[in-house]
């Protein structure tokens, strides 16, 4: 099933900023750092980065600041590179959520964006989040919230929609204290974690 996942993204990855997604993306991302807890600190995690947009928009706004893009869809790695060619402050990886390739506490901020729907075992994915956060750090998860769907058969595997409980007590059971949850565009909604 993974791998169907991987070939879907991999076949949208050509043409994923050539749709409406990428006006959308942008409005989200403004929002999202207006919404920051406190300036991130250095390096960050972008997991399930895409096309690097969101590492991009950070890297303006916060000149210093040094990141990874983290992707399970190699062609979406491959454009996400392509767009940050010469930026020597972030770089990008395909991995899978559930085994995120970087040592304990080692991200002063992780950022998941329109990408925790997809995810088959959320639990296991935010005890990742939660192991690669340095204490003090933060989780900002931005996805949909539209009440009751659950479940929709929209790829491989289907997405997944959670609402503000259902978050807030996934965060916990991995450690990882919910701030609150903010709207940010339409159904798309910001909540803010922090590792204790």
């Amino acid at each position: 099933m993974l791998q169907r996942k991987t070939e879907f993204f991999d076949g949208w990855a050509p043409h994923y900023d050539c749709l409406l997604t990428t006006v959308f993306y942008q409005a989200i991302h403004q929002r999202l750092i207006q919404c920051l807890a406190a300036p991130p600190q250095s390096p960050v995690l972008d997991l399930g980065c895409g096309t690097g947009r969101l590492l991009l928009r950070l890297g303006r706004e916060f000149p210093a600041l040094t990141g990874v893009g983290l992707d399970l869809s190699s062609a979406m790695v491959a454009q996400a590179q392509a767009l940050h060619r010469g930026d020597d402050r972030v770089q990008f990886c395909t991995g899978e959520a559930t085994a995120i390739p970087f040592a304990e506490g080692h991200f002063g901020a992780v950022f998941n964006t329109f990408s925790f729907l997809h995810y088959a075992e959320p639990e296991a994915v935010l005890g990742e989040v939660s192991r690669v956060l340095r204490s003090g750090g933060y989780f900002y998860l931005v996805d949909p919230m539209v009440g009751s769907l659950g479940f929709v058969p929209f790829s491989p595997n289907g997405i997944r929609f959670y609402d503000r409980a259902q978050r807030q007590s996934l965060g916990a059971a991995a450690g990882l204290q919910c701030l609150g949850h903010v709207p940010l565009l339409s159904n798309a909604w910001l909540t803010i974690f922090t590792k204790g």
